[in-house]
């Protein structure tokens, strides 16, 4: 039986909303098939020995919305995501019960809004730690978060290398941390 979803609201601490982005000129695979490569070979993006996906419910090839993986996560937790949405020009994820984060992340590929013949691919997630001992060594302790930022920003630099198109800069990296009482928004490139 699949486990429920974890939804930001029912973790602890402050609410995280990050991005992750590469900008890519001059791709030589078009978007549609590089997605659809994405979609079908989840597992070759993220590095393995940080975030090691294995597909747990739904047909072996893409991804389809209900589709599971568990995620083998460098630390002591490890967790399990549930495919909620497939569209043409991204997928979301969602955390489940016992993943050390609650929330959502979304995965999309989109012409860029000003370069012509460039296209930024981006990770976008909203989530909480799912208690309070995860959001110390996530957050105060800073472990979880270095994992974390280190297995999407390789997510992103093997995408821009399968385009075969030319990275306009280092991944970027925007984070938003949300608490009862005030906003704080840093960038690292």
């Amino acid at each position: 039986m699949s486990k429920p979803e974890q939804p930001a609201h029912t973790g602890s601490g402050p609410l995280f909303e990050r991005r992750y982005w590469i900008d890519v000129q001059q791709p030589r695979l078009a978007a549609a098939d590089l997605l659809d490569h994405i979609k079908c070979h989840l597992p070759e993006y993220a590095p393995d020995l940080l975030a090691d996906f294995e597909k747990t419910k739904g047909q072996a090839h893409c991804l389809a919305s209900g589709d599971e993986f568990g995620i083998r996560i460098l630390g002591p937790w490890n967790g399990d995501v549930r495919v909620t949405r497939v569209e043409d020009d991204g997928f979301e994820l969602a955390t489940l019960e016992s993943h050390p984060e609650a929330g959502r992340i979304h995965f999309s590929l989109r012409p860029h809004s000003v370069l012509p013949d460039t296209w930024r691919f981006e990770i976008h997630s909203r989530a909480r730690s799912r208690d309070g001992l995860v959001a110390l060594t996530y957050d105060t302790l800073g472990l979880g978060r270095r994992v974390q930022q280190q297995t999407w920003e390789t997510f992103c630099q093997r995408v821009a290398e399968k385009s075969g198109g030319l990275p306009l800069a280092p991944v970027q990296v925007e984070t938003c941390r949300q608490t009862d009482s005030h906003t704080e928004v840093s960038q690292d490139a």
